[in-house]
C-alpha cells in the first residue's frame, strides 16, 4: 500500500478527517444498505478487465468480485479505509495496489493508463465543486476508448421516496458527508472528452448507474443510447 503526504483538496479535508473515525464503524454502518449492494456488485464488475481504477475504493467491498484478468489500482484519501479495504484482498482474485490520494488529484496515476475506471458511490461523498475535478481526472487516466462505470444516489421524482431520503440525509451528510443531490449526470456530461453511453436506475429512481467511455481524440461531444434522465 502507497501512503504518502497528501496534497488534498481543501474542500475534502473535512471528509479526510470525518472518515478517519467513520471506517472504523462503516461496514456495520452499512450493513442495511450492502444486504442490496453486494446482491449487484457481482453483475456490475464481471465484464470489467485489463487495468483498472477504482476511485473512492473504501472498505473494499468491490475487490472479492472482480475478476482475475483485472489489475486494480484502489484508490482513497482515508488511510483507515484503505487499511480496512487491504483485508479484503483474501478474497480477491484480481491483483490489487493501494494507492492513498485524493481522486481529485491522482499524480501517482499515469494519463491514458487505465482501460477501466469504476466508482461506486464515491461522487455522492464529493462536495459539488470537485465534481467535474474528479470526472476530468477520470477523462485524464482513461486510455482513448477506455470505459467507465459509476453508481451514485440522487433524490428520487417519488415524494414519498424523496421524503425518506430528507429524513435519510442529515444522517448520510453527517456519516457519509454524502449527498443525493450532486448531479454527477450532468457534470459527466459537460465533460467533452467522455461519452456516455448509457444510464439506467438499478433500483427505483435513486441509484443511478452511469456507463461510458473516453472518447477517441476529435470525436466531439456524447451521444447516449438510452433516453436521457
Amino acid at each position: 500500500m502507497e501512503l504518502k503526504s497528501l496534497d488534498l483538496h481543501e474542500l475534502n479535508l473535512l471528509n479526510q478527517k470525518r472518515y478517519a473515525w467513520t471506517a472504523w464503524f462503516y461496514d456495520i454502518l452499512d450493513w442495511p444498505w450492502e444486504r442490496q449492494y453486494r446482491t449487484w456488485r457481482p453483475g456490475l464488475l464481471a465484464d470489467v478487465s485489463g487495468e483498472v481504477l477504482e476511485a473512492g475504493v473504501g472498505t473494499g467491498r468491490n475487490l472479492p468480485h472482480y475478476p482475475e484478468h483485472a489489475h486494480v489500482t484502489a484508490v482513497d484519501f482515508s488511510p483507515a479505509m484503505l487499511k480496512r479495504a487491504s483485508k479484503q484482498c483474501r478474497n480477491a482474485v484480481c491483483s490489487v495496489r493501494f494507492v492513498h490520494e485524493d481522486a481529485c488529484r491522482m499524480e501517482s496515476v499515469p494519463a491514458a493508463s487505465c482501460d477501466w475506471v469504476v466508482a461506486f458511490f464515491l461522487c455522492c461523498v464529493l462536495p459539488e465543486e470537485l465534481q467535474d475535478r474528479a470526472i476530468a481526472e477520470f477523462a485524464r487516466v482513461l486510455k482513448p476508448g477506455g470505459r467507465f462505470r459509476l453508481l451514485e444516489m440522487r433524490y428520487s421524482d417519488d415524494p414519498k421516496l424523496r421524503k425518506r431520503q430528507d429524513l435519510f440525509a442529515p444522517f448520510v451528510r453527517k456519516v457519509y458527508g454524502a449527498g443525493f443531490d450532486r448531479n454527477t449526470l450532468k457534470h459527466l456530461r459537460s465533460n467533452p472528452d467522455l461519452e456516455i453511453t448509457g444510464t439506467r436506475f438499478v433500483k427505483h429512481d435513486t441509484y443511478l448507474l452511469i456507463e461510458g467511455k473516453r472518447s477517441h481524440p476529435g470525436t466531439p461531444g456524447y451521444s447516449e443510447k438510452k433516453r436521457p434522465l
